[in-house]
This record gives structure tokens, C-alpha cells and sequence, in this order.
């Protein structure tokens, strides 16, 4: 009797040992150990997401840049439109906010290729040379 708790519902009489009970606590633990970095870097996601979004959004008829073909596979062009600058950089970044590349003095035709990228979607950044972004948009790379 010391090693089993009983509890009566009704007629039905269930039997759970402590042991059991022990153990579920653990596994359920350990999941959440393992879950909880996670969890928390989302939560740090969507807060930045949301700081960045109090920036304000470009209209499109503003956009600086436009990029073809999207989605790409092996190469995707930056085509730099009106008011050209020199001294721009891109930016991109993974969907999770990696820098993969930086590419600095751009032409107003640049190329990027995408040999090393994983099928997924990507973020740019336009770049003066203050430092200021002064557009951003995304891409797809599909392979």
C-alpha cells in the first residue's frame, strides 16, 4: 500500500504508482529543457520583429532596388533603380537573422550568386555609406 496511491471515482478505481508519476515529472523535464531555448529566442524574434516594424514600412513606389529573378536558384541580380549611390552595400540575411553576405561598393547591376545558400527565403538589406538602411526586401531561393 506504501508504494501505490488509491483514489475512487464513482465505481471506478484507479491505481497510480508513484514511481510513474516521478518519472512523467522528469520526462516532462527534460522536454522542456530542451524546448525552452527555443521558445525564448521566438519571444526574442517577435519583439525585434516588432521594433523593427515601428520604423515604418517603404511604400513600393519608393523602393531603390529591384531583383530578378525571384525566386532564384543559382544567381539573383540587384538591379539598382533611380538616384543611384556609390558607396551602397547589401546586406542579406537567413530567415532567422544570420548574416550570410556583405558585398560593399555595388554596381548598379550586381549579381549575387547563390551557390552556397540553402532553398529557403532571405532577407536584404540596401545600405548607405552612413550606415542607414535605406531599403530592404526579400528573396526566395529555390533548388
Amino acid at each position: 500500500m506504501d508504494i501505490s496511491d488509491f483514489s475512487t471515482i464513482g465505481n471506478l478505481r484507479c491505481t497510480i504508482k508513484k514511481k510513474d508519476i516521478l518519472l512523467g515529472n522528469k520526462v516532462k523535464f527534460e522536454y522542456l529543457k530542451r524546448i525552452l531555448p527555443i521558445l525564448s529566442f521566438l519571444l526574442l524574434s517577435a519583439f525585434v520583429s516588432s521594433a523593427q516594424d515601428s520604423r515604418g514600412v517603404i511604400p513600393q513606389r519608393d523602393k531603390k532596388i529591384s531583383l530578378y529573378p525571384n525566386p532564384a536558384s543559382s544567381y539573383i541580380t540587384f538591379d539598382l533603380q533611380k538616384n543611384y549611390e556609390k558607396g551602397l552595400t547589401i546586406v542579406v540575411f537567413n530567415f532567422l537573422g544570420k548574416k550570410i553576405t556583405e558585398r560593399q561598393s555595388v554596381n548598379e547591376k550586381t549579381q549575387l550568386s547563390l551557390t552556397d545558400y540553402a532553398r529557403g527565403t532571405y532577407i536584404y538589406h540596401l545600405v548607405d555609406q552612413s550606415g542607414k538602411v535605406i531599403d530592404t526586401g526579400k528573396f526566395q531561393v529555390a533548388k
